[in-house]
């Protein structure tokens, strides 16, 4: 048993690590630099370069000795532009949609917006022709280290440059976005605790610890989810054993009707219905809201219902498939009682499908529901994502996703180590 659990927590992990690395390289490639959205228009080339050191957009990747800097304005020439900061000309240089034409001798200037604090830069160009940097002869697209000091960058030649762009020397090429990735997880330190988990910095927008932030909204949301999950559960086992136990009469066929009827009906609709009836039409709820268990009440309901629908629907699916199974028939020849028969028996052995549908809905224990806390005013983790989401706070959005990452694959693990101990079928062979 050791090493089945030994074995699912070595494949979870090679999961985790999966699931990491495809939420890193979605996340760099839709949200980009943060920089724009958190800065404005025309921010000044201190101002960025600082604020991509405190969020560690400047490093690369994964791994790269060069890191983006704003010492010199990048540029790019493509659509004719020409005017950007610290840029100037010298003798024929023409915009072009194609990029900056240099011609007899033509030389782009690019003065230094600051002193950076590197004693190398590296310079990318992407061109079509023979040109020099700072005296180094190129051509075409090219990368060209220079020595920076208190020098400007001179590009000089008859050539088209379409782009150019400038990164400083990096300390340690390993020291990546990635690996600060990794350490949002898990952090290694050399005092007690020594070990941290999920840290993953501050919002971009508020600049709150977003651990905090986590830990005050997992509260409201394990106080609105929990009580809606062990309800939908045990109403809807309680209902699928009842319609399974009087299946084709009129009490299995009144189950079936309000279970699909329950299925139907939107979860925005029942949300809007039991906020006026409930709440306002006869004031039995309050409808929005966070400071005791009475605003929890109206939205546990709506939960319930909502999911219940679906879940008789499913039990009872599972109840007739073994319902006429011959351990059942057995029992009951023996004289067991209806209690024996559907409680411990046929219970027993339908709980591998319960506890599969169980553990899909473990995760939203902690992220909590968006619709009902967004309409309800609970500030649970469904209700930070919503915020994070509109703000575009990605940031905030990458740990919530992380961290639902991170309890579907343990909860996975849980469900098999589950398995194996209500099906002995499941377990490894000896």
């Amino acid at each position: 048993m050791w090493q089945f659990i030994l074995r699912r927590t070595v494949y979870s992990l090679l999961i985790l690590l999966g699931v990491l690395i495809l939420t890193f390289v979605l996340f760099r490639m839709a949200a980009g630099d943060p920089v724009a959205t958190l800065l404005g228009k025309n921010p000044k080339p201190e101002e960025v370069e600082q604020l991509r050191r405190s969020l560690g957009s400047d490093r690369p990747m994964f791994y790269g000795k060069w890191r983006k800097t704003e010492a010199y304005t990048n540029v790019s020439f493509s659509g004719g532009r020409s005017e950007f900061n610290a840029v100037t000309y010298e003798g024929q240089a023409i915009p072009d949609k194609t990029g900056m034409i240099l011609k007899d001798g033509g030389t782009i200037i690019f003065r230094q917006n600051f002193p950076p604090d590197s004693e190398k830069c590296l310079v990318r160009i992407e061109a079509e022709g023979s040109y020099t940097v700072n005296g180094n002869n190129c051509t075409g697209d090219s990368a060209t280290e220079i020595t920076t000091g208190n020098q400007s960058v001179y590009i000089k030649g008859d050539a088209t440059i379409k782009k150019v762009s400038f990164s400083r020397a990096s300390d340690a090429p390993f020291d990546s976005q990635f690996l600060a990735s990794l350490k949002e997880i898990v952090t290694f330190k050399s005092s007690a605790p020594y070990v941290e988990f999920f840290n993953f910095g501050r919002t971009l927008t508020t600049r709150e610890p977003i651990r905090e932030k986590l830990w005050n909204g997992m509260f409201p949301s394990l106080m609105l989810m929990l009580p809606i999950f062990f309800g939908e559960l045990l109403l809807g086992i309680i209902l699928a054993m009842i319609a399974c136990v009087w299946r084709g009469t009129w009490v299995d066929r009144v189950i079936v009707v309000l279970s699909v009827a329950g299925m139907s009906i939107s979860y925005l609709a029942l949300i809007i219905a039991g906020q006026w009836l409930l709440g306002y039409y006869w004031n039995w709820f309050p409808v929005w809201g966070w400071g005791g268990a009475k605003y929890l009440v109206l939205p546990v309901i709506i939960g319930i219902i909502s999911g219940t629908g679906s879940g008789v629907r499913f039990y009872r699916t599972v109840f007739l498939n073994e319902i006429n199974r011959e351990y059942l028939r057995t029992a009951v020849a023996k004289g067991a009682s209806p209690l024996a028969v559907y409680g411990k028996h046929l219970l027993r052995n339908s709980m591998i499908p319960i506890i599969t549908r169980a553990s899909g809905i473990l995760p939203f224990l902690f992220t909590g529901s968006l619709l009902l806390e967004s309409f309800f005013g609970i500030p649970g983790l469904g209700s930070a994502g919503i915020s994070a989401l509109h703000d575009a706070d990605l940031q905030m959005l990458k740990a919530l996703v992380i961290l639902s990452s991170f309890l579907f694959v343990v909860i996975n693990l849980l469900t098999d180590i589950a398995y194996a101990y209500v099906d002995p079928r499941m377990r490894p062979a000896k």
